[in-house]
Protein backbone atom coordinates (compact mmCIF):
# COMPACT_ATOMS: atom_id res chain seq x y z
CA UNK A 1 0.00 0.00 0.00
CA UNK A 2 1.59 3.74 -0.85
CA UNK A 3 1.64 6.17 1.68
CA UNK A 4 -0.41 8.66 1.73
CA UNK A 5 0.87 12.67 0.55
CA UNK A 6 -1.10 15.62 1.79
CA UNK A 7 -0.67 19.18 0.89
CA UNK A 8 -3.08 22.35 1.15
CA UNK A 9 -3.64 25.75 -0.48
CA UNK A 10 -5.93 28.24 -0.28
CA UNK A 11 -7.09 29.79 -3.47
CA UNK A 12 -9.41 33.06 -3.49
CA UNK A 13 -12.48 32.15 -5.21
CA UNK A 14 -15.31 30.17 -3.80
CA UNK A 15 -15.52 26.65 -3.63
CA UNK A 16 -17.69 25.56 -6.41
CA UNK A 17 -16.02 27.98 -9.09
CA UNK A 18 -12.29 25.66 -7.87
CA UNK A 19 -14.58 22.20 -8.67
CA UNK A 20 -15.98 23.44 -11.79
CA UNK A 21 -11.66 24.27 -12.87
CA UNK A 22 -11.08 20.06 -11.52
CA UNK A 23 -14.23 19.19 -13.45
CA UNK A 24 -13.24 20.52 -16.59
CA UNK A 25 -10.72 17.58 -17.07
CA UNK A 26 -10.98 18.07 -21.13
CA UNK A 27 -8.77 21.52 -20.33
CA UNK A 28 -6.08 20.15 -18.01
CA UNK A 29 -3.39 20.07 -20.49
CA UNK A 30 -4.37 23.79 -20.99
CA UNK A 31 -2.80 24.82 -17.57
CA UNK A 32 -1.24 21.82 -16.14
CA UNK A 33 2.32 20.34 -16.95
CA UNK A 34 2.73 17.05 -16.65
CA UNK A 35 -0.70 16.28 -18.30
CA UNK A 36 -0.76 16.05 -22.15
CA UNK A 37 -4.20 15.05 -23.13
CA UNK A 38 -6.71 14.31 -21.08
CA UNK A 39 -10.19 13.46 -22.23
CA UNK A 40 -13.80 12.36 -20.62
CA UNK A 41 -14.32 8.72 -21.10
CA UNK A 42 -17.71 8.23 -19.58
CA UNK A 43 -20.16 10.99 -17.86
CA UNK A 44 -22.30 10.42 -14.72
CA UNK A 45 -25.85 11.47 -14.38
CA UNK A 46 -24.55 14.65 -12.99
CA UNK A 47 -22.50 15.72 -16.27
CA UNK A 48 -19.41 15.11 -14.14
CA UNK A 49 -17.00 12.97 -15.39
CA UNK A 50 -17.12 9.62 -14.09
CA UNK A 51 -13.73 8.44 -15.43
CA UNK A 52 -11.45 10.20 -17.84
CA UNK A 53 -7.77 9.21 -19.69
CA UNK A 54 -4.54 10.59 -19.40
CA UNK A 55 -1.60 10.79 -21.08
CA UNK A 56 0.85 12.21 -18.75
CA UNK A 57 4.72 13.23 -19.26
CA UNK A 58 6.72 14.38 -16.25
CA UNK A 59 10.28 13.54 -17.94
CA UNK A 60 11.51 10.35 -16.97
CA UNK A 61 7.82 9.13 -16.16
CA UNK A 62 5.66 8.81 -18.81
CA UNK A 63 2.49 7.20 -18.97
CA UNK A 64 -1.18 6.62 -20.08
CA UNK A 65 -3.94 5.63 -17.36
CA UNK A 66 -7.93 5.79 -16.65
CA UNK A 67 -9.14 7.39 -13.22
CA UNK A 68 -12.52 6.72 -12.31
CA UNK A 69 -14.10 9.93 -10.30
CA UNK A 70 -16.88 10.21 -7.14
CA UNK A 71 -17.60 13.55 -6.79
CA UNK A 72 -19.72 15.45 -4.18
CA UNK A 73 -20.14 19.23 -3.44
CA UNK A 74 -16.87 19.17 -1.33
CA UNK A 75 -14.42 17.54 -3.62
CA UNK A 76 -13.65 14.48 -5.63
CA UNK A 77 -11.92 11.58 -5.06
CA UNK A 78 -10.42 8.96 -7.48
CA UNK A 79 -8.54 5.97 -8.40
CA UNK A 80 -6.78 4.01 -11.44
CA UNK A 81 -8.82 1.44 -13.01
CA UNK A 82 -7.34 -0.50 -15.76
CA UNK A 83 -3.70 -0.46 -16.68
CA UNK A 84 -1.09 2.16 -16.36
CA UNK A 85 2.74 1.12 -17.26
CA UNK A 86 4.27 2.82 -14.44
CA UNK A 87 1.63 2.64 -11.28
CA UNK A 88 0.40 0.16 -9.92
CA UNK A 89 -2.20 2.21 -8.34
CA UNK A 90 -3.14 5.43 -7.67
CA UNK A 91 -5.96 7.12 -4.91
CA UNK A 92 -6.32 10.78 -4.85
CA UNK A 93 -8.44 13.45 -3.42
CA UNK A 94 -9.26 17.24 -3.36
CA UNK A 95 -11.09 18.47 -0.24
CA UNK A 96 -12.73 21.88 -0.78
CA UNK A 97 -13.78 23.92 2.43
CA UNK A 98 -14.77 27.62 2.38
CA UNK A 99 -12.95 30.15 4.26
CA UNK A 100 -13.45 33.83 4.60
CA UNK A 101 -12.03 35.14 1.34
CA UNK A 102 -12.00 31.67 -0.69
CA UNK A 103 -11.49 28.02 -0.25
CA UNK A 104 -8.84 25.96 1.22
CA UNK A 105 -8.02 23.14 -0.91
CA UNK A 106 -6.65 19.74 0.40
CA UNK A 107 -4.79 17.29 -2.04
CA UNK A 108 -4.12 13.98 -0.94
CA UNK A 109 -2.60 11.10 -3.01
CA UNK A 110 -1.32 7.83 -2.77
CA UNK A 111 0.51 6.32 -5.59
CA UNK A 112 2.05 2.93 -5.63
CA UNK A 113 4.69 2.90 -8.33
CA UNK A 114 5.36 -0.28 -10.49
CA UNK A 115 9.25 0.36 -10.95
CA UNK A 116 11.34 0.13 -7.43
CA UNK A 117 12.41 3.67 -6.34
CA UNK A 118 13.77 4.90 -2.71
CA UNK A 119 11.32 6.34 -0.09
CA UNK A 120 13.59 9.54 -0.75
CA UNK A 121 12.97 10.18 -3.64
CA UNK A 122 9.38 9.12 -3.89
CA UNK A 123 8.22 11.13 -1.21
CA UNK A 124 10.26 14.40 -2.77
CA UNK A 125 8.44 13.69 -6.51
CA UNK A 126 5.36 13.04 -4.48
CA UNK A 127 5.74 16.44 -2.93
CA UNK A 128 6.50 17.97 -5.93
CA UNK A 129 3.71 16.77 -7.89
CA UNK A 130 2.13 17.51 -5.34
CA UNK A 131 2.89 21.25 -4.90
CA UNK A 132 2.84 21.94 -8.62
CA UNK A 133 -0.33 20.71 -8.70
CA UNK A 134 -1.90 23.24 -6.36
CA UNK A 135 -0.15 26.02 -7.40
CA UNK A 136 -1.47 25.43 -10.84
CA UNK A 137 -4.88 24.70 -9.92
CA UNK A 138 -4.81 27.98 -7.49
CA UNK A 139 -3.49 30.32 -10.59
CA UNK A 140 -6.18 28.40 -13.23
CA UNK A 141 -9.08 29.28 -10.92
CA UNK A 142 -7.78 32.67 -10.11
CA UNK A 143 -7.10 33.69 -13.74
CA UNK A 144 -10.98 32.86 -13.88
CA UNK A 145 -12.06 34.96 -11.32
Amino acid sequence: MADVARSTITIAAPPDQVLDVIADIARYPEWTGQIKRAEVVETAADGRPAQARFVMDAGVLKDEYVLAYDWNDSGVQWELVGKSAVQKSQVGSYALAPTGDGTEVTYELAVDIAMPMLGMFKRKAEKMIMDSALKELKKRVESRS
